[in-house]
């Protein structure tokens, strides 16, 4: 356990920074709840700003607000990983609090918003599995996940993704990877097009026997049966509807539904395809609906009608 902690503290060394402060925007001064008090309101920038003066603090003006600063929680049963990683993402200029289970996380998020989560995934009573799938099923769907792991095999790494989780790390890790994956998840998430919103009015793709609720992001069969969809099922054919008769290959497909690049070897999009195919009762060997094109990638043959949202 010493071992793995300081690597991963020799790893964070280089990519310490001093905190960033809160910042105003428009950039005048920094003035607000955590100003010192001024001595005099005359010499006060924010005075000459306009903003109000109370019991020696500087109160801004309407039309000032303070930058938000993002959210992270921690979710983690090592006490020293917890530690190390709060304090590094802390350095670096993100809002930290940190749970070390299931039901700290719980309690947590049910009293505050938080941006982004790390999850680990090996950890006593509840594991990381078990909370990604209820959080992507309740209020929280919406709510990026980067999941720790210790295990380096690809299918638990895949599962870890089909549970609805944005990216992974596996242990042992350098903070400042961790940092990159946590900055390019929530830049990937606010950009995502409005095609992939979670927000998004409901509406009813249909395709074949199938219609896809996109408010409800699951399958609904001829007869009503729903069938549920993971984040990650429900992301890939998702973008398969939006580009039907039209060839993607491996690195679009993990660009459109993950932000990132395929690694060489990586079957995650090939595993994640199979699954889909499970979902829509597709014949492995002889697909209707997402068929495979040798060394180019994959194609979603059907043609698709848009309904309007239901009332």
């Amino acid at each position: 356990m010493r071992r793995r902690v300081e690597r991963l503290a020799a790893g964070a060394q280089p990519d310490v920074i001093p905190a960033t402060p809160v910042r105003l925007s428009p950039p005048v001064s920094v003035c607000g709840p955590d100003t010192l008090e001024y001595k005099s309101p005359v010499a006060s920038p924010c005075a000459a700003a306009g903003a109000n003066v109370k019991h020696g603090l500087q109160i801004p003006e309407k039309g000032w607000q303070v930058e938000h600063i993002d959210h992270i929680l921690i979710v983690d049963d090592d006490r020293e990983i917890r530690e190390l990683v709060a304090d590094y993402l802390r350095k670096n200029g993100l809002r930290v609090d940190v749970a070390a289970d299931g039901r700290q996380m719980r309690a947590f998020v049910a009293a505050n918003a938080v941006d982004l989560i790390v999850l680990d995934i090996m950890m006593p009573g509840d594991d990381g599995l078990v909370l990604c799938r209820e959080l992507r099923a309740g209020k929280h769907k919406a709510t990026p996940i980067v999941m720790l792991t210790a295990r380096s095999e690809e299918t638990d790494r895949v599962v870890g993704l089909e549970m609805g989780a944005d990216d992974y790390l596996t242990k042992p890790f350098a903070a400042r990877e961790l940092l990159a994956r946590i900055k390019s998840v929530l830049r990937r998430t606010r950009m995502l097009p409005p095609n992939l919103q979670v927000s998004e009015a409901g509406k009813l793709l249909r395709f074949d026997k199938w219609r896809l609720d996109t408010s409800g992001r699951h399958l609904l069969a001829e007869d009503g049966t729903v069938v549920m969809l993971s984040g990650a099922e429900y992301r890939l054919l998702r973008v398969f509807v939006d580009h039907p008769q039209r060839v993607l290959n491996r690195d679009q497909l993990l660009s459109l539904t993950q932000g990132r690049e395929a690694e060489i070897f990586d079957r995650s999009i090939d595993l994640l395809v199979s699954r889909v195919r499970q979902r829509l009762e597709d014949d492995a060997r002889e697909p209707r609906f997402i068929k495979t094109i040798r060394n180019e990638g994959y194609v979603f043959s059907m043609a698709v009608e848009i309904e309007e949202a239901r009332e």
